[in-house]
C-alpha cells in the first residue's frame, strides 16, 4: 500500500473530522478508518496539533521557519568563529 503525505492543514482537518465522529460515539479506530487514516497518524497529528486552529498553524509554520533561518545564522557564526580562532592561534607567537 503506497504512503500518503499529508499536508498540515489536511491533518488539521483530518483531526476535526475523526474528533466529531468520536463525539457522535466511534471509538478512535473506527473514526480514523472512516477519515481514512492510521491510529498511528491520528496520535502523531494530535500530538503535534492538538487544540490547534488554522491561524496557530501559519503562526506555527511561520516560527519555524524563522527558527530554522536563525539556526542556520548560529551555525554560519560559529564557524567563522572556530575560523578565527585557528588563525591566532597561527599568528600568536609561540614561548
Amino acid at each position: 500500500m503506497a504512503r500518503k503525505r499529508h499536508s498540515d492543514e489536511d491533518i488539521l482537518k483530518l483531526l476535526r473530522e475523526i474528533e466529531v465522529r468520536r463525539a457522535s460515539g466511534r471509538d478512535v479506530a473506527t473514526a480514523c478508518r472512516s477519515a481514512g487514516i492510521s491510529d498511528a497518524t491520528y496520535y502523531t497529528g494530535r500530538k503535534k496539533f492538538g487544540g490547534m486552529g488554522r491561524s496557530q498553524l501559519t503562526e506555527f509554520k511561520t516560527l519555524e521557519k524563522e527558527n530554522q533561518r536563525l539556526k542556520k545564522i548560529v551555525a554560519n557564526l560559529e564557524l567563522d568563529k572556530l575560523i578565527l580562532k585557528k588563525s591566532l592561534d597561527v599568528l600568536k607567537p609561540e614561548g
